[in-house]
């Protein structure tokens, strides 16, 4: 209401100088009824002046809308005077605001897919060669089979794993749309992810210790904290000492996974959630993508779950807070 007022304050205006002033006014010098004439040229008068003043002001928004491209370069060039043009102006630079930022946000994930289905093709090229070099030099049927298809199953899951790590980041450019948040036991979804790493367990020779009671209940999206549990245990694996074990517990509404290992670097520590930032020992190994503390990152904040990762004394320590029910 307030800004239809404003918006037709000058009409308002108009219509009391014209058809209560000016009659008065009229009628006071010499008689209104001896004027008719004299008082419908006044009121034309008027109204042709207010006219033209709603022109000038608006002048430069009526050429701005006739000449108005798609261009979104050209889409606010215009500068509001009057109430209504300004409160217009505002709302159109606000969505104008959300729509470039939307388009960055889009743009910025592009570029990621593209980086990262170039990054995991060249992180499987390795395992494929190794695997048609075996095949090529017959060592899979020679009398050296055994250590052959080890070698093989080492590489073939080399591949799996950054197939799934491809496949999980796609999958989370969708995440809010998919999640469901419901309550599970957080030692059966601890264990079935300790199972299906079993293989990689004992290929690096270390022991999973879960240390969390049978009635612990988690309030989250089950399947998006498997994929975190996966990531988080992968990497313990991968850069844990041998014969060492990997401590799963949970106390205080927090999810511990503790393993030995070479401690990280306080530089890598502010940057290894970075998407395909490997740090000092990932180049070192130069097995690394640089994906997986990137994609736990991203879920855990989807999920609204704190998380902290601390190293030191050779040891790495990774904490999730959340809350549950016992």
């Amino acid at each position: 209401m307030k800004l239809f007022l404003k918006d037709h304050l000058s009409i308002i205006l108009l219509y009391l100088i014209t058809f209560i002033c000016l009659p008065i006014l009229i009628d006071q010098l010499d008689g209104f009824k001896n004027h008719y004439r004299y008082f419908i040229f006044l009121a034309v008068t008027l109204l042709i002046g207010l006219l033209v003043i709603r022109y000038l002001r608006r002048k430069k928004m009526y050429t701005h809308l006739k000449n108005v491209d798609s261009d979104k370069e050209n889409f606010l060039i215009h500068q509001p005077s009057a109430n209504i043009e300004k409160v217009y102006a505002q709302k159109f630079t606000a969505i104008y605001s959300l729509l470039l930022a939307e388009e960055e946000q889009q743009q910025q994930f592009l570029d990621e897919q593209q980086l990262l289905i170039s990054n995991t093709v060249h992180q499987m090229k390795t395992p494929v060669s190794v695997l048609q070099l075996l095949v090529q030099s017959n060592q899979v049927n020679s009398g050296n089979s055994l250590k052959a298809w080890l070698k093989v199953k080492a590489e073939t899951n080399k591949i799996n794993t950054s197939l799934n790590q491809l496949l999980s980041y796609s999958r989370s450019t969708k995440l809010l749309s998919d999640l469901k948040i419901e309550a599970f036991v957080l030692k059966k979804a601890i264990n079935e992810v300790t199972n299906d790493l079993k293989d990689y367990f004992i290929e690096e020779e270390l022991f999973p210790k879960v240390t969390i009671d049978e009635n612990v209940l988690i309030y989250s999206d089950r399947k998006w904290l498997k994929v975190v549990f996966y990531q988080l245990l992968t990497n313990a694996i991968k850069y844990g000492d041998k014969h060492t074990t990997i401590h799963i517990t949970y106390a205080n509404n927090q999810l511990t996974i503790q393993n030995q290992g070479e401690t990280i670097p306080k530089q890598d520590l502010q940057r290894i959630f970075d998407l395909f930032y490997t740090g000092t020992k990932g180049r070192k190994q130069n097995e690394t993508t640089g994906i997986g503390l990137y994609l736990v990152k991203k879920i855990l904040l989807t999920l609204d779950h704190s998380y902290s990762l601390a190293s030191a004394n050779h040891e790495i320590i990774f904490t999730i807070t959340f809350s549950a029910t016992n």
